[in-house]
């Protein structure tokens, strides 16, 4: 249903980030999932959608990419194991569900691990073009991630296909490392 390709920013921020174990949380048919696993990352796509799973694992078994493929609610999903990097583009839930996963994603990440967020802002309802229009589905500039330190956090534009421009926020943040006791 959407594009193929991953998504800029994604690419953008990520590229040249080393390997390791990551999450697509609420990946839709996987574009962003499917274009890490194919540059070494062992990646876990998590979606509530069934036909958009399906449709991500035959693209995937078509361009011999493998990953993990789950069905699941994202407001209740954990991973089985801590990852490096947790990717959420254009999830956008109401606002106590999507607050409750940026309070638990810090928790999923290693120490020095990456969490790279995208989606509308509620700028975007003002001045921009297309997403939702409910403000609470929408990110903002004031969004806390616990036990994160925010590196990046802006309104990028984005040109859509009709070539308006969309403003999206932009956050990427790295967990800072845990103290252990001696």
């Amino acid at each position: 249903m959407w594009s193929a390709a991953p998504n800029g920013f994604v690419v953008a921020e990520l590229a040249d980030l080393p390997p390791g174990r990551g999450v697509d949380l609420g990946a839709g048919e996987g574009r962003n999932a499917l274009w890490l696993a194919s540059r070494g990352w062992v990646m876990t796509a998590v979606d509530f959608s069934a036909v958009a799973i399906a449709t991500g694992t035959r693209v995937a078994a078509a361009r011999g990419i493998g990953l993990t493929w789950v069905v699941a609610d994202v407001t209740q999903w954990e991973p089985p194991a801590p990852v490096d990097l947790v990717v959420v583009a254009y999830l956008h839930l109401p606002g106590p569900d999507l607050r409750a996963i940026a309070s638990r994603v810090g928790g999923w990440l290693v120490d020095g691990g990456t969490l790279l967020v995208v989606g509308h802002d509620v700028e975007n309802l003002a001045t921009g073009a297309g997403g939702p229009r409910n403000p609470d589905t929408l990110y903002h500039d004031r969004m806390d991630f616990p036990g994160l330190t925010v590196v990046r956090n802006e309104l990028v534009p984005r040109r859509t296909a009709d070539g308006a421009t969309a403003l999206d926020r932009l956050v990427r943040a790295v967990r800072r490392p845990t103290l252990t006791s001696r």
